[in-house]
């Protein structure tokens, strides 16, 4: 990777090129944002490409490689070099300009889960034209490829799908419905496509759009699915032979349900602990909840006492014990980041300003450092100058002599904020998924700001006396490629308006 401190001769040498480039197809490989001070990286090539979910680790155990996805597959960035390869390559699609493309996926299509806490491997699913789906796992460095398991769905049932492997990578976790689910399942429900043609879910970038975007009509389809009250399936399948004679296909049932059970997340240390969450609108359910691969110490992680209080965008913290998740107390007025550790019982509450608040956070594993990736004005926090990627500071606020405290009491922090990226020119619908990189020098992210998606790196430190024709406004930089402004991500802003005085004086 290049020096993130003290440039060496090919970087100045880069640098000296990216000075005086034309703006051509591809946007620029480096530049200074003058806002922030900060050097961001484009990390990836291919058009369309993005980073995983923000909660989906990314990394291999060695910390070495990244993966990421784009139209033509899945690729590996090394951490070092900065070096990317096609590690799985994506069957042809039809062309762009089809006029009836076939419905459905495109048979072979990867659908990429996680890469793996045991190995350098990552784990993808592909469904052949028979409409079998299997499970393969690959190889990061050689790019070995093998077949673990086939996906056989139990008879009068539908939409079965796995999402997460497990800490040791023995089990995968999915889902089924009881019954037919056609035309009531999520992204079918209503009669607009969510998707554009030949994809299945957002997990894949396609030529129209990277990964990640959130369908128009995602409220809709998430009222309309709550409400059908599907008999679902929580599951687990074994990759691998078991201690007690389990082979390979076996499936256990965790859990039966009406209520919709979706972000299905094993811990990353411990094979035996899995979070998911009751999906829907967040006032609506209680969302976030963990169960044991045993099917037991089914526990809902958090309880509102408010109306309209949520909880959501839950994620593992890399100690693979805490679960930290977006809480709002009441929804779009107060704002946390909060932590609950589930060996301690420990409660931690960092308190957020409005254009502070974020789609998602993520975190360092020594939690000295947090990043969240800002949102719109459409967003839930409405916040008027949000769009920025963040880096955040925690600070737990001191208590004085004499205060009272209880094991059962949130322990307050705050965070401290610096701007890293600004993204005034991203459209949100794509979510940014910010994430650390392993030695905490990068925070990475997704953005469309040049158009088609890429995968970009900001540096933490700031840049010490970059060439002035490195520093550069990202937004304008981005409009030279991608002059159209971006709208709200969910339509326009409706704003309080001030109200006509009733003072009678």
């Amino acid at each position: 990777m290049p020096s993130l401190t003290r440039p060496t001769a090919a970087y100045v040498a880069l640098l000296a090129a990216l000075s005086s480039v034309a703006y051509s197809q591809n946007p620029p490989k480096s530049w200074v944002d003058k806002d922030t001070g900060h050097r961001i990286w484009r990390l990836s090539d291919e058009a369309n490409s993005g980073g995983f979910y923000f909660n989906i680790n990314a990394y291999t155990p060695d910390h070495k490689q990244m993966v990421y996805t784009a139209p033509d597959g899945i690729h590996v960035l090394d951490m070092e070099t900065l070096k990317t390869k096609l590690l799985v390559p994506n069957p042809p699609r039809p062309p762009a300009n089809q006029q009836s493309p076939p419905r459905g996926p495109v048979p072979g299509l990867l659908h990429t889960l996680v890469v793996g806490n045991k190995t350098n491997s990552i784990f993808y699913t592909s469904t052949d034209a028979n409409k079998i789906t299997s499970v393969y796992k690959a190889d990061t460095n050689t790019g070995a490829i093998r077949k673990l398991v086939e996906l056989h769905a139990k008879p009068n049932t539908s939409a079965m799908s796995v999402v997460s492997v497990n800490a040791d990578e023995t089990l995968i976790a999915g889902t089924y419905i009881e019954g037919d689910a056609t035309g009531r399942e999520y992204g079918s429900n209503v009669p607009a496509p969510a998707q554009p043609a030949g994809a299945s879910d957002n997990r894949i970038g396609t030529a129209a759009q990277g990964p990640h975007y959130q369908p128009e009509n995602k409220g809709q389809m998430m009222e309309r699915r709550l409400a059908a009250r599907l008999p679902l399936v929580l599951f687990t399948i074994r990759l691998e032979p078991g201690p007690n004679g389990e082979k390979p296909g076996d499936m256990k049932e965790l859990l039966h349900s009406t209520d919709w059970v979706n972000h299905l997340l094993f811990s990353p240390a411990d094979p035996e602990l899995l979070m998911y969450c009751h999906e829907g609108p967040w006032q609506k359910v209680d969302r976030i909840w963990m169960i044991h691969t045993d099917g037991t110490h089914n526990t809902l992680i958090h309880k509102r006492t408010m109306a309209m209080e949520i909880a959501g965008h839950e994620f593992w913290g890399l100690d693979g014990e805490t679960i930290w998740y977006d809480w709002q107390y009441p929804k779009g007025e107060d704002f946390f980041l909060a932590g609950f550790n589930l060996k301690t019982g420990k409660r931690t509450a960092f308190h957020l300003q409005r254009n502070e608040w974020s789609i998602h956070f993520n975190l360092t594993k020594e939690l000295d450092l947090f990043t969240g990736d800002g949102g719109d004005p459409g967003q839930v926090a409405k916040a008027l100058d949000g769009e920025w990627i963040e880096l955040f500071y925690p600070h737990i606020i001191p208590q004085g002599e004499g205060a009272l405290n209880s094991p059962d009491f949130w322990q307050p922090g705050v965070f401290k904020s610096e701007r890293l990226v600004n993204m005034s020119h991203h459209y949100y619908r794509e979510e940014p998924n910010v994430r650390f990189s392993p030695d905490k020098k990068l925070v990475l992210f997704t953005s469309n700001m040049f158009g088609p998606s890429y995968v970009f790196g900001v540096e933490v430190k700031k840049a010490e006396n970059p060439p002035a024709t490195d520093v550069i406004s990202t937004p304008d930089l981005a409009r030279k490629f991608n002059p159209t402004e971006p709208p709200n991500s969910k339509g326009p802003v409706v704003l309080p308006q001030p109200q006509p005085s009733t003072d009678l004086r």
